[in-house]
């Protein structure tokens, strides 16, 4: 019994300390992981150019340039509606600003605050210009360090993947490289397999918000549409997070309750439509992670390396619970965090459509 408890101690201290690791080498790994992430993304088609005798240089700054078109697309689309809905951004203060002087006067007349005093409590809590503009500074010099970051390890490690895969394999006792090798192609494939399924789940959300919102009549239906689906790398709450902001602005534009209510059914609708149609089909059961320890990675994530952390999470977590699948000691891990095989609830014809294909 005492043997017992001191391996579970052994082990949360080993977790704690890996944590704190991750913690504190955030600098370092998260840029790591993201250009590591994205370099399986584009791993096949690396691979196809070099077998149609690509060199291999010419094949990785394709797929670098590739990215590159692909990042600039998105935010090229995203400013051009943001600057889109700044034409109504003095209505939307108008707005703001009745709201706001109705919620003073039911401070002043509940709280017994007067208008004064209202001002010089957000005064001592507002920060100044001058700290606000050095916030802001310092957080754009650090986005785009680690985005160049970030762009030079997906440079480097799909350039070296097969040297960095040698090492690994060569590290590994003889009767355990096949294994290994097996391990390390799974974990890439499981990579590029979710990353890819969320793209095109994002891409599928964007056409069905877009519908939805045009035929409700929310102005700048479009860009909320792609502010939902972009959010929904995050799962659960990005979701939420992009359906909360259409509501406020919505309302902000002067929206009746029909069309409030008309938004919250076309969120309910469309993720009704991805949880039963969109995620079984194009992600697979093979990054399926189950609700809870989908939570828990989100909350650690958003812990250890913050926003980046929660974008990282899912696609960490599907990566680990094939490390635990290929592992004997490790297997019940990944049961655990793995998804039930068997949906009870799982509608009629979608198990005809599985059969079938």
């Amino acid at each position: 019994m005492t043997a017992t408890i001191t391996s579970v101690i052994k082990k949360l201290l080993l977790l704690f300390l890996v944590f704190a690791g991750l913690y504190y080498a955030k600098a370092f790994l998260m840029p790591l992981c993201i250009g590591g992430i994205l370099a399986t993304l584009f791993l096949p088609f690396c691979n196809w150019m070099e077998k149609r005798k690509t060199p291999k240089g010419l094949a990785v700054f394709i797929c670098l340039l590739t990215l590159i078109l692909g990042m600039c697309s998105i935010f090229s689309l995203l400013g051009w509606k943001i600057y889109d809905l700044l034409d109504d951004f003095a209505m939307m203060k108008k707005v703001a600003i009745d709201a706001f002087s109705t919620f003073q006067r039911y401070i002043y007349n509940h709280l017994n605050l007067t208008y004064k005093e209202q001002f010089q409590i957000l005064r001592n809590e507002q920060p100044s210009y001058g700290s606000l503009m050095q916030m802001v500074l310092a957080s754009l010099a650090n986005f785009v360090t680690n985005l160049i970051l970030v762009l030079v390890y997906f440079l480097f490690l799909l350039y070296y993947r097969g040297h960095i895969k040698i090492f690994f394999v060569k590290y590994t006792e003889s009767s355990q490289q096949d294994n290994m090798e097996h391990l390390i192609d799974s974990a890439a494939n499981i990579s590029h397999q979710y990353l890819l399924g969320i793209s095109k789940m994002i891409v599928l959300l964007w056409i069905l918000y877009g519908i939805g919102f045009s035929l409700l009549g929310v102005e700048n239906a479009l860009f909320f549409a792609i502010l939902c689906g972009i959010l929904e790398i995050v799962p659960y709450i990005g979701n939420i997070t992009g359906t909360a902001l259409t509501l406020v602005v919505a309302a902000l534009h002067g929206a009746d309750l029909s069309m409030l209510g008309g938004i919250v059914v076309v969120y309910g609708t469309i993720q009704m439509f991805q949880g039963w149609v969109l995620e079984p089909f194009i992600l697979g059961p093979q990054v399926k992670i189950n609700p809870l320890f989908t939570i828990f990675a989100l909350v650690l994530g958003e812990l250890i390396w913050g926003i980046s952390g929660m974008l990282l999470a899912i696609p960490m977590i599907a990566i680990f619970k094939i490390i635990c699948d290929h592992i004997d000691s490790l297997k019940p891990y990944g049961f655990l965090i793995g998804g039930v095989k068997e949906r009870k609830k799982e509608l009629g014809f979608i198990k005809k459509i599985k059969v079938n294909t």
